[in-house]
Parts: C-alpha cells; sequence; structure tokens
C-alpha cells in the first residue's frame, strides 16, 4: 500500500533476514512509480548480549516444545517459525555454514528445527561460506529444567534473577535510596569497561571491585578538585575532563546501587542460606537429608514463598518416584505457596520429568561417571558451596569435544562429523540462561585457540521467566 501511494521521493528497504523471492516479486509489483533505490539484506534478526551469547528474544516457546510432534496450534507455528528464521539470521550473521548438524533425540522440535535448517542450507545459495568445521548442536530446554531454578552468584546472571535484565535494561524503580536518574540503567558490556570485566564475577569479588572503582573515583576527583584551579591551564584541564568525570560519576553511582540493592535482596530473602540448599539438591543424592531440610524450609517465615516454590521442583525433579510428593506439595500449601503455584509441581513433571527428558541432568546415564565425581568432590571439598552446579550444557560439551556424546542420544542428522569440530554453535529450544552463558564465555577464555562456543536460544531465562512459561503449559 505505501509503494502504491508513496509519500516520499525514494525508498530504501533493509531486511533483517532472508527475503523470500515471492516478497520480492511482490515489491516490484507494487512499485509502479519506481521509487525503490535499494533492497538490502542485513542479517540481524537477533540480539547479540554477549560476545558469545545470542537470543531471538522469542518468549512462551516452552508450550511449543511440548507440543513438538503433534498438530501445532497457530501461534506454536509462529514460534516455531520465529525460531527456524532466527537461527539461520544467525549462521548467516557469523558467516558460518555447519560441517555437522547433531539434535537432542527426545526432542520433536529440536529433530524439526535440525532438519529444516540443513533444508535451508541445501537450497539457498546464500550458504556458500566454506564448511569451517562447525557444529550446530541443537538442544531443548526441557532437558535441563534445573539451571534456569537456581539461584544465581555472577554479576550479570544475579541482576537478571533479581531485578530483570532485559534488551541490556535494568529497572530500579521503587528500590529504596535510588535516585530518579537511576530508576532505569543500562547494563551493556560494549558500553561500560566496569561491567564488561566484571560480569561474569561472583558477588564476593564483585564488592571487592566495586569498593576498588570508588577508591579509583575518589582518587581522581581530588585531582581534579576545584580548589586546585589558579592558572588559566588548571581551568582548560578540568573542563577537558569534566565530561569523562561526570560519565565515571555515573558510572560509579550505578554499580553502586545496583550491587545495594542485589545486597539487600540478598538479606530480605535469606538467599545464601536457600542457595545453600538448592546446591544440595542440584548437585547430590540424600534423600533422607534432604526431605528433612526441604520441610524446614516450607514452614520458616524466613523464606519468600516463590523461593518455596522452587526448592518443592528441585526437590520433585531429583526424587520424582519418591512417594512423598503429596506430602510435599501439602507442606508447600501449609507454608503459604498458593494452589496455583503448588500444581507446577505436575506442570513441571509434565514438562520435564524422567519419562521425558533426555538422560544426563542427574548423571543417570553414567553411573560410573557419577559416582567418581561424587568422591573427588567428597575429597577436594568444593571451594565455593553456591557453584557447585554445572549445567548439563557443558557435560554436553565436553562429550562432544572428548568424542564421547552418544548418537542415541544425540544423533547426527547426516554423515557424522569425522574430527573434534574447532567451534561448537549451541542453539537451546526453548531458552538459555546467564549461568550457562557465563560457563561457556569462562570456556572460551581457558580455551582461546583451541575451541569455541557460541550459545545461542530462543531467549534468556530467570526462574521468574521460566515458572510463568510452565504454567502456560
Amino acid at each position: 500500500r505505501e509503494l502504491a501511494r508513496p509519500r516520499f521521493t525514494e525508498y530504501h528497504i533493509f531486511f533483517s533476514g532472508i527475503l523470500s523471492t515471492g516478497l520480492l516479486r511482490l515489491l516490484a509489483e507494487n512499485d509502479t512509480q519506481e521509487k525503490v533505490r535499494q533492497v538490502q539484506e542485513f542479517y540481524g534478526d537477533f540480539c547479540p548480549i554477549n560476545e558469545d551469547l545470542l537470543t531471538l528474544q522469542c518468549r512462551h516457546t516452552l508450550a511449543m516444545t511440548v507440543a513438538a510432534g503433534t498438530s501445532w496450534a497457530r501461534n506454536h507455528v509462529h514460534l516455531y517459525e520465529r525460531n527456524l528464521r532466527g537461527l539461520q539470521s544467525m549462521l548467516l550473521a557469523l558467516k558460518r555454514q555447519p560441517s555437522a548438524i547433531r539434535f537432542a533425540r527426545q526432542s520433536a522440535s529440536a529433530m524439526q528445527l535440525a532438519k529444516d535448517v540443513q533444508d535451508l542450507i541445501d537450497s539457498d545459495q546464500i550458504f556458500h561460506f566454506r564448511k569451517s568445521g562447525m557444529l550446530l548442536l541443537i538442544l531443548d530446554r526441557r532437558d535441563d529444567p534445573v539451571t534456569p531454578l537456581l539461584s544465581q552468584w555472577t554479576y550479570q546472571a544475579m541482576v537478571h534473577e533479581l531485578l530483570g535484565l532485559n534488551n541490556h535494561r535494568v529497572i530500579l524503580k521503587g528500590a529504596p535510596n535510588v535516585t530518579k536518574e537511576l530508576e532505569e540503567v543500562v547494563l551493556n558490556a560494549q558500553q561500560d569497561e566496569f561491567f564488561r570485566k566484571n560480569r561474569h564475577k561472583n558477588f564476593g569479588e564483585l564488592g571487592e571491585s566495586i569498593q576498588h572503582m570508588l577508591q579509583e573515583y575518589q582518587r581522581q576527583t581530588q585531582q581534579h578538585n576545584t580548589s586546585n584551579l589558579n592558572t588559566i591551564e588548571d581551568m582548560q584541564n578540568f573542563m577537558e575532563k569534566f565530561p569523562e568525570l561526570r560519565s565515571r560519576s555515573h558510572n560509579v553511582s550505578k554499580h553502586v546501587a545496583i550491587m545495594g540493592e542485589l545486597a539487600r535482596l540478598v538479606d530480605i530473602c535469606s538467599l545464601m542460606d536457600v542457595s545453600q540448599f538448592e546446591q544440595e539438591l542440584a548437585c547430590a543424592d540424600d534423600h533422607t537429608s534432604h526431605v528433612r531440610e526441604l520441610m524446614e524450609k516450607l514452614q520458616s517465615p524466613l523464606v519468600k514463598i516463590p523461593d518455596k516454590l522452587r526448592l518443592g521442583l528441585l526437590y520433585a525433579l531429583r526424587y520424582e518416584n519418591s512417594g512423598n510428593l503429596n506430602r510435599v506439595q501439602s507442606a508447600m500449601g501449609k507454608g503459604g505457596v498458593p494452589p496455583d503455584m503448588v500444581e507446577l509441581m505436575s506442570s513441571m513433571l509434565r514438562y520435564a520429568g524422567s519419562k521425558v527428558r533426555g538422560p544426563g541432568l542427574y548423571g543417570e546415564s553414567n553411573l560410573v561417571s557419577k559416582m567418581t565425581k561424587n568422591f573427588m568432590t567428597s575429597v577436594q571439598g568444593v571451594s565455593n558451596v553456591y557453584s557447585q552446579h554445572v549445567p548439563l550444557l557443558m557435560d554436553t560439551v565436553q562429550s562432544v569435544l572428548k568424542g564421547k556424546l552418544k548418537t542415541e542420544s544425540h544423533p547426527f542428522l547426516r554423515t557424522p562429523q569425522a574430527d573434534i569440530p574447532q567451534e561448537i554453535m549451541v542453539f537451546m529450544v526453548g531458552g538459555v540462561t546467564y549461568e550457562e552463558a557465563t560457563k561457556v564465555s569462562e570456556f572460551n577464555e581457558a580455551n582461546q585457540g583451541a575451541v569455541r562456543i557460541i550459545l545461542g536460544g530462543s531467549t534468556v531465562h530467570n526462574s521468574t521467566s521460566f515458572l510463568e512459561e510452565l504454567k502456560a503449559i
């Protein structure tokens, strides 16, 4: 309609994904007055969060993955197409043609996505890039429902879990002692050097870094104290430095405000105590001890309702066949958890119970490896009780690199890749987490020049968004 009655003298049209031949023909047919000067494809139909983390910002995909393999509703078809086109755009932006594609066998959506991506590569000459030794590994969130339920203790992940980090923005409005200019702030690693250097540090290290930043800022402001402006040259130097000092002042205030609010929430929610128990539920088998402590937490007025829910779900996932779930649900209700939230335990097991998720979440696919890991942990101790958990994603990647990832659980779409991949792009249908992103970043830092992982997903979850989507299943 716009081209039929043009309001401008010329049009420059840019698409963030592949423009189909049919749509290009439609544009040409409607450009009767020849106002279109150029049509370009810029492959950016996704949001880069970190150097190795990409997201489609596509919510409500958990229900889509559950419905996969059946007759999809219209909204599920739309969500699937969004994931397919977004993954295609990621590959084109990176200029990568995978040498091989693997997928989680238990997931109908991962299998379909793998097939459709390969069909797009085969049918479109735009994927003319030389095969680069990249493995495209398509996983499903339902194979690891534990990671999105855990409290987080690294800066970027912690901000998203407790405050929300969306489009690089954090809302502090309503937090105590926050000035109006800090009610909404930006955390972007490309613009904020402090955030770039500290986004993967734990809470304790972050406190030390902020203290050092404050001390450095005080030192610089003292050097440029207005009482020292005795000459024209002093004044000129001060004015040259003033914009930098003002920007630094805002940055210092921003991180101090965020740190202060995180510390307040950790305190009022008793998160250090809650998180330690979460880690035990995620990492160890000890039913007698766990059920006793769970009952204590569910009865405690110090533990908040959302945290009681998360603990109940973590227990249900590990001890699904214990016969205790009705008792736990009853205790959750008595502890103040609303009935609709208690019912999420049943939704969780329908979504990601042991009968429907893939293997390996609790090491059940390799008993010897699991026993060895538990033994080494008990002998060596754990340096940080809040970071014992390792996402299933990293175990899967390590198995790929050792040539031990079983084709029974993660088959190749076509001919198996003979060599160890030089690069792995992991795409997780249903969404990723910042904990997984942190582990990927640490892996890349430790393996520079050897192998690189790029992590992509439908969205980036915290426990709140994950549970909201679970309600729709």
